[in-house]
C-alpha cells in the first residue's frame, strides 16, 4: 500500500509503519554511506597522523614503501567502488576485498601504527563482506591489527611487549566480542521488526480492501434503499389514486350513466348532483394523497364516526341496506391505523358495489383488547377465492392492495367468499392508540 504515493491520508497505524520503515531507511542510507567514503577518510586520517610522526617513527625506505601502499589501497577502493553497485550477500570478490584491505591495513600499521585509523574499518566491514564462517576470522585479524598498534608497533618488543600486545588483543576481542553479539541483538530485533512491518503492511492492505468492499457495499444498499424508497412512494400513489380518484371517477361514471337513461329530470337532477359530490371529494383526496395526508373523512372524525358516513354514503348511492355496527370499547387510534381500516373498508365497499350485486351489507369496527378487527359483509353472489389469480407480491389494488396495506401497519387480511353465499372481508390490525 503506497499512501503517499497514492495522496490518501494515512491512518494512524499506517502513520506508525511509515515512520519506522523511514527511520530503517535512513538508518541503512548512513551505514551505506559510511562503507562507500568510510575507507578513504580513515586512511586519510591515518595517512595525515602518519605523516605527521613519519620523522620519528619511519625511515626513508618505510615512508616510501607506506605512500605505495595507500596508493594501492586508494586503488583497491576504488575498482572496489566501481564493481557492481549492489553487493546485498558477501561473496568471494567481497571476501578477497576484505583480505586485500585487511593485509595494506596491516602492513601500513606495520610501518606506523597510526594507520590504525585505516585498519579500524576492518570492524565494520567484516559482517558485511565476508561469508558468516569467515566473519570471527576476519575480525580477529582486525583486532591483531589494532592490538599491534595499541601496543607501540609491530612487531612487539621483548617480552614486555609481547605481553602488552597479548592483553590488548584479548581485549580487543573481548570488545570484539561484546558489539558482534550486540550486533547481531540488533540484527535480530531489525529483521523481527522488518517481518512485523511486513506483516502489518499486509493487513493494512486487508483492511484497506475490506474497507473498499464496504463502502462499495454501503453504496450498493443506499441505491437499493433510495430505489424500494421510490417504489414504495409510488405504490402508495398509486393505492391512493386507486381508492379515491379511480373509485370516484367509476361512481361519477355511474351516476352520469343514471342520468343518461333517466327520463325524470328529478332523478337526474339528484344524479348529478352526486356526481358532483364525488367529483369534489375525488378531487379533495387527490390533493391530500399527494400531500401524503390522511384521508379527508378523517379530518374531523374518528375512525368509527367516519366509517359510519362511508357506509351511510355508500348504501344511499348503490341503493343498498347498510349498516355499520361497533363492538368494544372505542380507543382513539393512530392515524396511520385509522386510515388503512378506512382505506380497506372503502376498498371492501367498492368491490361490493361493482361485484356483489348485493341487498345487504354489514361493516362492523370491533376493538379486541390489543387488537382491532373490520369486517365488512354482504349477502351478495359471492365468488371462488380459489378462482382468483395469484397474488403478484408487486402491492397491486383490490384484494391485494388491502392485504398490501394491512402489512404495512403488521395486520392481515382474510377473505371468505363463496359463489352465491356473499362475501366476508376481515382485516385485522394492531391496536395502536393515538399519541
Amino acid at each position: 500500500m503506497d499512501d503517499q504515493g497514492s495522496g490518501a491520508v494515512p491512518r494512524p497505524g499506517v502513520t506508525v509503519l511509515v515512520g519506522s520503515r523511514e527511520a530503517r531507511a535512513r538508518v541503512d542510507e548512513r551505514w551505506r554511506l559510511f562503507h562507500r567514503w568510510g575507507p578513504y577518510v580513515m586512511l586519510g586520517f591515518g595517512t595525515l597522523a602518519a605523516g605527521a610522526t613519519a620523522e620519528a617513527l619511519m625511515g626513508p625506505a618505510e615512508r616510501w614503501a607506506a605512500g605505495v601502499l595507500v596508493v594501492l589501497a586508494v586503488a583497491l577502493q576504488l575498482v572496489w567502488d566501481r564493481g557492481p553497485a549492489a553487493r546485498p550477500t558477501p561473496s568471494r570478490a567481497s571476501l578477497l576485498y576484505y583480505v586485500l584491505r585487511w593485509a595494506i591495513a596491516f602492513a601500513l600499521t606495520w610501518l606506523n601504527p597510526f594507520f590504525a585509523f585505516y585498519a579500524v574499518v576492518g570492524y565494520f566491514g567484516a559482517q558485511l563482506l565476508l561469508p558468516e564462517r569467515w566473519v570471527r576470522t576476519g575480525m580477529f585479524a582486525t583486532a591483531v591489527t589494532m592490538a599491534g598498534s595499541q601496543s607501540g608497533g609491530m612487531p612487539p618488543k621483548g617480552g614486555t611487549g609481547w605481553l602488552v600486545f597479548g592483553a590488548l588483543l584479548g581485549v580487543n576481542m573481548v570488545m570484539f566480542s561484546v558489539f558482534a553479539h550486540l550486533a547481531a541483538q540488533e540484527d535480530e530485533r531489525a529483521q523481527f521488526q522488518a517481518v512485523a512491518i511486513t506483516e502489518l503492511e499486509s493487513a493494512n492492505a486487508r483492511l484497506q480492501q475490506a474497507l473498499d468492499e464496504n463502502a462499495a457495499l454501503h453504496s450498493q444498499l443506499l441505491l437499493q434503499a433510495r430505489e424500494a424508497g421510490v417504489a414504495d412512494e409510488r405504490r402508495r400513489l398509486a393505492a391512493e389514486i386507486h381508492d379515491t380518484i379511480a373509485q370516484g371517477l367509476t361512481g361519477i361514471i355511474a351516476q352520469l350513466q343514471v342520468v343518461a337513461g333517466s327520463p325524470d329530470p328529478e332523478a337526474a337532477a339528484r344524479h348529478l348532483a352526486s356526481a358532483q359530490a364525488l367529483a369534489r371529494a375525488s378531487l379533495g383526496e387527490a390533493r391530500r394523497s399527494v400531500q401524503n395526508l390522511g384521508p379527508a373523512a378523517l379530518e374531523h372524525d374518528a375512525l368509527p364516526e367516519a366509517l359510519k358516513k362511508t357506509v351511510a354514503e355508500w348504501g344511499a348511492r348503490h341503493g343498498v341496506r347498510a349498516e355499520f355496527t361497533v363492538t368494544g370499547t372505542v380507543e382513539q387510534l393512530h392515524e396511520e391505523i385509522q386510515a388503512t381500516l378506512l382505506r380497506i373498508a372503502q376498498e371492501a365497499l367498492s368491490n361490493a358495489g361493482r361485484h356483489a350485486g348485493a341487498a345487504r351489507l354489514g361493516v362492523t369496527l370491533s376493538f379486541m383488547g390489543d387488537e382491532v378487527s373490520l369486517d365488512v359483509r354482504d349477502d351478495g353472489r359471492g365468488f371462488d377465492p380459489a378462482a382468483l389469480p395469484p397474488r403478484s407480491g408487486t402491492g397491486g389494488f383490490g384484494l391485494d392492495g388491502m392485504r398490501a396495506r394491512a402489512e404495512r401497519v403488521a395486520g392481515t387480511v382474510a377473505v371468505e367468499a363463496e359463489p352465491g353465499h356473499g362475501t366476508a372481508v376481515s382485516a385485522r390490525v394492531p391496536l395502536v392508540r393515538h399519541g
